[in-house]
């Protein structure tokens, strides 16, 4: 059974809907015992940094998390969820979860041209193999909608990127960790193809 992770930011239908359509068993919860329980763990996520933090404490999610990473559970982080995975982030003060070493920075474009947030459909650069990624073809496009992007510490846990007036992280991902900053849930068939991935996937790396 998938759990998806409810901390009150959105999204969590979707990823639902996504997984529904796939007859892959799952479940939305805020039980932090459910989270610890899981044979996967989806953690999705839109909206400012620092409201999303506040709620993973007061609910005891965040300890959750930490302790399903730490004993091996297959995770899939979600734009917001690819972003407090990391030691800190540009959009709030509050400490993130540390999971993977790294910050989040907001989107730095040189070209006027260019709207932030990003929002839209776009293609991605594999930069290392991974299970979860082994369906994504080169002419598969995501859905992103972000203002801000993961910046892990170490060049190694960064699986793909995508292009928009500068390279940055696109997926990410350490151990039996892999975050998108793309929705796949919202991806069409590229999308369904990661989710479906996800969900075979025992959390090992390549």
């Amino acid at each position: 059974m998938i759990v998806i992770v409810d901390y009150s930011a959105g999204n969590l239908t979707s990823v639902k809907r996504a997984l529904d359509y796939l007859a892959i068993p799952c479940t939305i919860s805020s039980d932090p015992h459910k989270v610890l329980t899981a044979e996967n763990i989806i953690f999705p996520g839109v909206g400012h940094a620092g409201s999303a933090l506040r709620v993973l404490r007061e609910r005891g999610l965040d300890a959750a998390l930490k302790e399903a990473f730490g004993k091996g559970t297959p995770i899939l982080g979600i734009c917001l969820g690819a972003q407090i995975i990391l030691s800190s982030s540009e959009e709030t003060d509050l400490p993130c979860l540390d999971l993977i070493a790294g910050t989040c920075p907001r989107l730095a474009l040189s070209d006027p041209e260019l709207k932030i947030p990003h929002m839209g459909w776009d293609s991605i650069i594999l930069r290392k193999p991974h299970p979860v990624l082994r369906g994504i073809a080169p002419d598969d496009e995501f859905y992103f909608v972000h203002s801000f992007h993961p910046r892990p510490r170490s060049e190694g846990d960064i699986l793909a990127v995508c292009d928009y007036g500068i390279a940055f992280p696109a997926a990410i991902g350490r151990g039996n960790l892999i975050a998108t900053q793309f929705h796949p849930e919202k991806s069409g068939a590229a999308g369904l193809r990661l989710l479906t991935d996800f969900a075979k996937w025992d959390g090992a790396p390549c």
